[in-house]
């Protein structure tokens, strides 16, 4: 038997994996994500176990090396996630109406991560009258914070939504408790859930191994020799999909020619990675910001509309479509779902396993 200090130091060292193993990991992973004090009381009533004095920051150790059988741990997970469970379905058809009238998806120039730091830099150092300060205020800053708050809202609420659509159905253990880098157990192999979209990243480093110029580049080329207006100094996210619309509402034959050829190319890697998604799945590894970079299990959950990549972010409140898929994805799984992929990051490489879903819109 794995010794829980062992497990415990393989836990702190975000070596999810290694845990994923064995018999012992998952089943210090298992009663890991119930830590919460009211959890493991639920747990050990269920058992009939008797810690007598015992603080409950000892109950983890405890319960790790009792005689607990994986069924009761399983049967305990289960009954504390249709608790909570049976307060969002009741209320899960309004809310999926609410978040349909989000009409438009930006973080308005703001980012979770430096949320503070880009308020900091670009108001408070930056401006020094206050009259400006109040304008800035409230004809920037505001129309920001709203965008903000509502992209925030939106994905918090369809990122629950998703994650419910999964831990509802047999072959998945929920996660019920906060435990890091992982949401649910899929035939006892845990994964992280990640939703996502077809990466323009991915997207120009494919034209680039093809040989093809960047989108951009051909349709600013295009834009100028039509006279189309367009912000010079606007982020390569705002850029693609603006001027494809542009392009695309210009009498001009030249727009329709390269439009087409670009959402020809744009099918053709997405069939790519549908028939290899391993392909999408390490470059999704690879390219990982450095404040969010694990090796965890991801299983990732690919949103797609092939009618108009940039409205990719609405699929995610599409409940009845995303819900048919994972379904059926979750009925064939096998015993050993997912896929073993080695990756590099950083001059250093990793082993991880994982999968990807494609939910797609025609």
């Amino acid at each position: 038997m794995m010794e829980f200090n062992d497990a415990l130091s393989n836990f702190k060292n975000d070596h999810i994996r290694q845990l994923s193993l064995s018999d012992d990991g998952m089943r210090f992973l298992k009663l890991r994500s119930l830590s919460r004090k009211a959890q493991m009381e639920h747990l050990i009533e269920k058992a009939d176990l008797d810690f007598g004095n015992t603080k409950s920051k000892g109950w983890l150790k405890r319960l790790y090396e009792s005689n607990l059988t994986k069924q009761v741990i399983d049967e305990v997970i289960q009954e504390l996630y249709e608790i909570e469970r049976e307060e969002r379905r009741n209320n899960e058809n309004d809310l999926v109406n609410e978040l349909y009238k989000v009409q438009s998806f930006e973080w308005g120039g703001l980012h979770q991560n430096s949320l503070e730091k880009t308020i900091v830099d670009n108001y408070v150092k930056k401006i020094k009258s206050y009259d400006i300060l109040s304008s800035a205020i409230e004809n920037e800053l505001h129309n920001s914070m709203k965008a903000y708050v509502l992209a925030s809202w939106y994905n918090h609420w369809t990122s629950i939504i998703i994650e419910d659509i999964f831990k509802d159905h047999e072959n998945v253990i929920p996660a019920v408790g906060l435990i890091k880098k992982v949401d649910f157990f899929i035939k006892s192999k845990p994964f992280d859930l990640k939703v996502t979209y077809l990466p323009e990243g991915y997207i120009k480093d494919k034209r680039k191994k093809s040989g093809l110029r960047p989108e951009l580049t051909l349709m600013k080329r295009l834009a100028r020799n039509l006279n189309i207006a367009f912000d010079k100094e606007a982020p390569d996210s705002f850029l693609i999909p603006d001027l494809w619309r542009k392009l695309e509402d210009h009498p001009d034959s030249r727009t329709g020619v390269l439009l087409s050829e670009l959402q020809e190319y744009r099918e053709y890697i997405l069939d790519d990675c549908i028939e290899n998604p391993d392909h999408l799945v390490l470059w999704l590894y690879e390219n990982q910001g450095v404040r969010r970079f694990d090796a965890s299990n991801r299983l990732f959950l690919v949103l797609v509309d092939k009618g108009n990549f940039f409205e990719s972010w609405k699929l995610k409140r599409a409940k009845p479509l995303i819900e048919g898929i994972v379904n059926d994805y979750l009925d064939k799984v096998g015993d050993n779902p997912g896929f073993e992929l080695k990756f590099d990051w950083e001059g250093d490489t990793y082993i991880t396993e994982s999968d990807a879903i494609f939910v797609l819109k025609e």
